[in-house]
């Protein structure tokens, strides 16, 4: 059953909200483990985008109040409205279990992604890690960021979350290439003869489809 999002009874979801926000934020630092300033940042601004997503998924459901004050379309004040993209589209319960689906997809990728580059971190040694996830891309743990970034997109869209996704992307483009370097300047020929074989971010389908087989 939908619930209804009035001011009397939107708030009894806010627990959902404070939960999820916890839970997430302790993943995302647990598992991306930051150090350095830039690292802080990005982590922060993911940090941002779980607080935004949650807040409006089990708060206060900003997108639905904008869209319909300043265009003329009619959204309605249900929870299950959130599924935005099925919502606006007109596709109704169907559209929602599909749009939930198809994100959910993407989410459990990108977090099998980040755990698995994790891990291999965690147990490594000074050596250069070319193996496991790492063979397959040269920054599993960002990719798994955009994934589940991109799920979250599919899956419940909101106003704040659109905003941030690109500058996520931006902040964390621009930390690879910079940790790359530092690579290159530790490891030399040996690093540059593995990024010359890897990709950067995104393998083939038939990769990932044996990294979430293993995983």
């Amino acid at each position: 059953m939908d619930v209804v999002l009035q001011e009397w009874t939107w708030t009894e979801l806010w627990p959902y909200a404070v939960l999820m926000i916890v839970i997430g934020s302790w993943a995302l630092y647990h598992f991306m483990a930051p150090a350095g300033w830039r690292e802080w940042v990005g982590a922060g601004v993911v940090q941002a985008f779980i607080i935004a997503l949650y807040a409006e998924m089990y708060g206060f459901p900003l997108t639905i109040y904008v869209l319909t004050t300043f265009l003329p379309i009619k959204i309605p004040l249900v929870h299950n409205s959130g599924h935005l993209w099925a919502t606006l589209l007109g596709y109704g319960r169907s559209g929602h279990v599909i749009e939930m689906f198809v994100g959910s997809v993407f989410i459990v990728t990108g977090l099998v992604l980040i755990m698995r580059g994790w891990v291999r971190i965690y147990f490594a040694s000074e050596n250069l890690i070319t193996d496991g996830v790492y063979g397959f891309m040269r920054h599993p743990q960002y990719t798994g960021i955009f994934l589940a970034i991109f799920g979250q997109l599919v899956h419940w869209p909101t106003i704040p979350t659109l905003l941030l996704s690109p500058i996520i992307v931006w902040l964390y483009v621009r930390l690879a290439r910079w940790e790359e370097q530092r690579l290159i300047e530790k490891y030399g020929p040996a690093y540059l003869a593995y990024r010359e074989n890897v990709p950067m971010f995104f393998s083939n389908l038939q990769h990932f489809r044996q990294l979430l087989g293993r995983s």
